[in-house]
């Protein structure tokens, strides 16, 4: 594409000088222009490079260490959800249809990134998340079986997910704000401090929602304030002050955790109404039923003591 825009460029150019007047100015310039090649050296040392370009190939460090993977095949979004929908075997309720599609395909994006590396951060985070939206699905044992096909669906096992989860969050507890922001400067040598120096010395370490995720389940660990401020300072000293980070997305999820959050409380609150006037009408019906079994007993009572009368009627002489 640059090579003929750039063969374009110089044939307009060529062209348009067939149809303006020449002075003497002009042709001596155009005398002095012939004697230049036709490409420059830089314009033809660019085009080489272009044409020359090979996927994976290029002198960088980047491509020296990710070269050997142009040309993979990866997945789409749409085949990894065709395989959580078949894992699952079952339709999701339709209040939780648009988040699942959504935590499948972030998820799924997550993972085939090449510089995706697993770590019991993203571990807590995947999990709390799915605590999260899942906790007050109607069949509890259906959103089991959600969370085990939408991380078996991405390549991940559930069960060393559960337990880096588990482990991070045992360690975590009776920590203070303090002793974390130190273990994400790398200083220690807690599971926290040696994911810390791991992203530090990786110039190419690759941040994701479900890290920043997990950092906020920590922080709810050792008792920070969960308010969407407050989550949003500590956010930015632990990655972009302690590990030295870009904090702009960390904060930017902080975010959307929280006002996640508080869509879900507001759905579990009108669930929760929803079940109450349910029962409400359900014990009005159940009442109103009694009503007429009791109304049709005792009109039943009533006809037979009267058939009673009539039969004693009949027989006395």
């Amino acid at each position: 594409m640059k090579f003929s825009r750039t063969v374009a460029l110089a044939i307009i150019a060529g062209s348009a000088s067939a149809f303006t007047s020449t002075t003497p100015s002009t042709r001596a310039s155009s005398l002095k222009m012939s004697e230049t090649p036709f490409f420059t050296s830089d314009i033809a040392a660019a085009l080489d490079k272009e044409i020359q370009y090979a996927p994976g190939k290029a002198d960088t460090d980047f491509a020296r260490k990710y070269g050997h993977l142009a040309g993979a095949q990866i997945r789409t979004v749409g085949e990894a959800f065709k395989q959580f929908t078949d894992i699952l075997g079952t339709p999701i309720n339709a209040l939780y249809k648009g988040i699942c599609t959504d935590l499948v395909g972030s998820l799924h994006l997550i993972v085939v990134d090449a510089r995706f590396q697993r770590d019991a951060v993203f571990s807590l985070g995947l999990v709390s998340s799915l605590n999260l939206v899942l906790k007050n699905y109607p069949e509890q044992d259906v959103a089991k079986r959600i969370k085990s096909a939408m991380i078996e669906a991405v390549g991940l096992n559930e069960a060393d997910i559960d337990a880096e989860a588990a482990a991070l969050e045992a360690w975590a507890q009776g920590m203070t704000k303090d002793d974390i922001t130190n273990a994400m400067k790398g200083e220690g040598d807690s599971p926290l401090s040696a994911i810390a120096k791991a992203a530090k010395d990786d110039q190419w370490w690759m941040y994701s929602r479900f890290f920043g995720i997990g950092l906020v389940r920590i922080m709810e660990i050792v008792g920070v304030e969960q308010d969407m401020s407050v989550a949003y300072d500590v956010m930015e000293e632990w990655v972009g002050k302690s590990m030295e980070k870009p904090f702009y997305t960390a904060c930017s999820d902080s975010d959307l955790y929280f006002k996640t959050k508080g869509k879900l409380d507001m759905m579990e609150t009108m669930m929760k109404e929803i079940e109450i006037r349910e029962k409400k009408r359900m014990a009005d019906r159940l009442e109103a039923k009694a009503d007429m079994a009791l109304r049709k007993a005792e009109k039943d009572a009533k006809l037979q003591e009267e058939e009673a009368k009539e039969s004693s009627k009949e027989t006395v002489p």
